[in-house]
């Protein structure tokens, strides 16, 4: 085995890492959120918390654009998720995978717990219809009060 590590590599050892930190990781998951679409290489959807490995040999850099690779990294930034993204192209030893791995998880363990689902599209008639949801209260023979306008005459004596 050499020094740098293969996807495969990659991949396994940043499972174990994850799961040994208490992260329920699926492997190899379809990923469809903020309009980006790929395939995963390890994924917590309830912590949303996950790593992909990009490399030529499964053309990841065509899977991931790097169009949507700003646009997970701005969810990122706003607390939304959390993805360790490692590209072949900065090659790797397994302990510095590991290390950096590690200090990217310790970063997701001392962050504030915002992380959330991504909202759903919602439609105009869908947000009309949530608007429309309260319930209202309609009082039956309501009586309205009525303000009697006084006259500034005086009555005339004849």
């Amino acid at each position: 085995m050499s020094d740098i590590l293969s996807e495969t590599e990659g991949c396994n050892l940043l499972a174990s890492l994850f799961k040994s930190r208490g992260y329920a990781i699926a492997r190899n998951v379809m990923f469809r959120e903020y309009g980006v679409s790929f395939h995963i290489d390890g994924w917590d959807a309830k912590a949303r918390v996950g790593f992909e490995f990009l490399t030529s040999e499964d053309e990841d850099h065509e899977d991931l654009t790097l169009g949507e690779f700003k646009v997970l990294m701005m969810a990122q930034q706003r607390g939304e998720l959390s993805v360790f993204v490692i590209d072949e192209f900065e090659p790797l030893s397994a302990a510095d995978l590991a290390l950096a791995a590690s200090d990217f998880l310790d970063e997701v363990a001392s962050a504030p717990k915002r992380r959330r689902k991504a909202a759903p599209a919602v439609t105009k008639k869908q947000a009309a219809a949530r608007k429309g949801s309260r319930p209202i209260k309609k009082v039956a023979n309501e009586k309205k009060s009525v303000v009697k306008k006084r006259t500034t005459k005086k009555p005339s004596r004849r």
